[in-house]
């Protein structure tokens, strides 16, 4: 039986500037389609640098009798 609480995976990944926002976009969704990654968070500092917060839940092996 689930708890019905959702865990959840968390990644930080930071992008230079030198990366494009093109580049920056097929290297996220590469990672949602290959490794279930959805995107929580994108910030952008000054500098350009872009700082993103990904997340996919934990699905745990439940052991039957």
């Amino acid at each position: 039986m689930s708890s019905g609480a959702v865990e959840w995976q968390f990644e930080k990944v930071t992008f230079t500037p030198e990366y494009s926002r093109n580049v920056v976009t097929r290297l996220l969704v590469d990672r949602a389609e290959k490794g279930g990654w959805e995107l929580v968070r994108v910030r952008m500092t000054p500098d350009g640098t872009r700082r993103v917060v990904l997340r996919r839940k934990i699905i745990r092996a439940v052991r039957t009798a």
